[in-house]
């Protein structure tokens, strides 16, 4: 049995960090790694939907996880999500990841095309294959992908030795479940919707990566403490609440993470700049909502933390 351990926990995913001219910023990504490792979280994982992965080139994703891991140093397990939508870059990105020393390297399917399960699998394979050291981790969002994991296609991605488990962002928990049923416990499943991270750990999830987790990570921490200390009624109490700053957080026109990028600085003088277009940046508007989710994120620390 594999020692998953390392993936056993809180794992924020990571933002696109930008300078004033809508550039990667080697110095921001660095204080935002550090930011993580200061929160006490698990790991992140880098260059995902909240990195805005399909807005980066290739030399974009390569300089954000160079500056992560020049930060972790050991100090956080990292996941780097390597897919591009060609075979070609994601073996450069996943070939980039293992030569850095990364925990792991995980990857949607191809996107656009309807491709049949063969080919998906294909793609992952070749991708895993030029980080043969490295573990790998499927990424199931059907939702934006439009590319669902079935059980015969995690069947056959199980054939790879370095496969070990499924970061699953599709809504139902059920999916959790069948994964974690089917596969067992030599592998794990990373739960990945932030408004089910009770239900989805109880339903079997041991991880949880998760797109908000970066902008409160103290209430998502005290959240899986209560689990580990069986107090449901309170992680219960503290999921709603997150919920509830979660849904106010997307009232916004901006974009969910012009957003969360806002209230870091608010809140932690953490100034990692933008979104990148064809995302929406915040307009005046916008800055009521960002307001009072900071107010809402800094009275729930408050409450359960004292």
């Amino acid at each position: 049995m594999r020692n998953l351990d390392k993936y056993k926990g809180v794992i924020p995913a990571f933002y696109a960090c930008y300078d004033e001219n809508g550039e990667i910023s080697p110095e921001k990504v660095r204080e935002l790694t550090k930011y993580h490792i200061e929160k006490g979280v698990k790991g992140v994982y880098v260059n995902g939907s909240s990195g805005e992965c399909i807005y980066q080139s290739v030399e974009d994703k390569k300089i954000v996880l160079e500056n992560v891991m020049k930060e972790a140093k050991g100090k956080l397990t990292v996941i780097a999500h390597v897919a591009c939508n060609n075979t070609k870059d994601s073996m450069e990105l996943a070939a980039h990841a293992e030569s850095l020393g990364v925990d792991a390297i995980a990857a949607i399917p191809p996107i656009y095309f309807r491709l049949p399960e063969y080919s998906i699998a294909s793609y992952w394979n070749d991708i895993s294959s030029a980080a043969p050291n490295t573990d790998f981790v499927i990424y199931n969002i059907p939702q934006l992908a439009g590319v669902a994991l079935t059980g015969s296609l995690f069947a056959e991605m199980r054939k790879n030795p370095n496969v070990i488990g499924v970061k699953n962002s599709s809504m139902p928990v059920q999916d959790i479940q069948m994964f974690k049923q089917a596969a067992g416990d030599d592998y794990i499943i990373f739960n990945g919707p932030d408004e089910q991270f009770i239900s989805g750990r109880l339903i079997g999830a041991e991880g949880a990566i998760g797109g908000t987790y970066g902008v409160m990570p103290e209430l998502i921490l005290k959240m899986d403490e209560c689990l580990k200390n069986k107090d449901l009624e309170k992680a219960c109490e503290i999921q709603y609440d997150v919920d509830a700053i979660i849904y106010k957080m997307c009232e916004a026109r901006a974009n969910l993470y012009a957003v969360i990028k806002a209230i870091l600085k608010i809140n932690e003088n953490l100034d990692l700049g933008g979104v990148r277009k064809p995302l929406e940046n915040l307009v005046d508007s916008d800055m009521e909502i960002v307001n009072e989710a900071a107010k809402m994120i800094n009275d729930a620390k408050n409450k359960y933390l004292g």
